[in-house]
């Protein structure tokens, strides 16, 4: 590695985005011992930044994230690219490989305008396009009314501000990324479950390119990878999509990990809940209880899952 051959990381232009890039970059440089100017950041613009009226299931799903960064990685213009897991499809091309999952951050929810679920005003506005959001705040709250918020984080607490919900949600390791920490109230995650593999930063990078394989894999964190592939797998299981309200939480007891899961119908009035032990990157655990979830499904959470994104 020379400064006349920089590893160019790919990434996003959204702010979070950019922070995430920033702490791949920085992880790098400390385990490699490179200065900063070793490691290029270049931004891309997504499909899913661009478009913002309409919700992410209705305009191509997570791929609207990806597709961009893909490509640049195919044509040999970046060398990895830096996501956030829980954006990524279930399924990716085998020419494409995970290098390194960074150490996961608070995969909790936030949320912006009441000091909790049962606080927020009868009747309120609750702003989200996240069907998991919308699904288990309608599950808890079904006397709210939910209307699409889509945006960078910036822009959704405009939108609050502005009026346009009375309340909102966001994830807990995106505010700690751009420093808006001590914002809203943080949800407990054995009572609202987070999305599969939130707050998880992946780097990607070409299957067959072992330079780069090998760079990444210092920083890759196992029991990061071990929770993060675990819920991938269970979404596969699940052949879940941006349609498929899920949430998803794990915790790891030594070689242990604990997972439960729950799936609701697209109003929030029905749902389904699991849970399963297992040992690090055993997938038939995950499967088994996605399969156990959808054979208690009732057809209105069934017909939801089933096409893996």
């Amino acid at each position: 590695m020379t400064d006349q051959t920089p590893l160019r990381l790919g990434t996003r232009q959204s702010p979070l985005a950019m922070a995430q890039a920033r702490e791949a970059r920085a992880r790098l440089c400390r385990a490699h011992g490179w200065d900063e100017a070793q490691v290029e950041l270049v931004p891309v613009r997504a499909s899913g930044d661009r478009i913002q009226d309409r919700p992410l299931a209705e305009i191509g799903g997570k791929a609207l994230w990806t597709k961009e960064l893909d490509q640049w990685l195919a044509e040999d213009r970046i060398d990895a690219a830096v996501h956030s897991m829980k954006d990524v499809e279930t399924i990716r091309p085998d020419s494409l490989a995970i290098g390194a999952i960074l150490p996961r951050a608070d995969v909790r929810d936030v949320l912006i305008g009441a000091a909790g679920i049962a606080e927020i005003p009868p009747g309120a506005l609750i702003g989200t396009s996240a069907p998991r959001r919308a699904a288990q705040a309608l599950n808890m709250r079904p006397d709210c009314k939910v209307v699409m918020f889509r945006g960078n984080v910036a822009t959704r607490l405009a939108k609050l501000a502005a009026g346009e919900a009375d309340v909102t949600f966001l994830a807990a390791s995106g505010l700690e990324r751009l420093g808006e920490t001590g914002v809203g109230t943080v949800l407990d995650s054995s009572e609202w479950l987070p999305a599969p593999a939130q707050g998880a930063i992946g780097i990607e990078c070409r299957a067959g390119d072992r330079r780069t394989r090998d760079l990444l894999a210092v920083i890759d964190d196992p029991a990061s990878r071990a929770s993060v592939e675990a819920e991938r797998a269970l979404l596969i299981g699940l052949g879940g999509t941006c349609h498929s309200p899920v949430g998803v939480v794990c915790s790891i007891d030594g070689d242990i990990i604990h997972m439960r899961a729950v799936l609701f119908s697209a109003d929030g009035a029905q749902r389904v809940d699991g849970t399963t032990a297992f040992a690090p990157h055993d997938r038939d655990a995950p499967a088994a209880l996605a399969a156990d979830l959808l054979a208690r499904a009732t057809p209105a959470i069934a017909a939801l899952f089933g096409k893996v994104s």
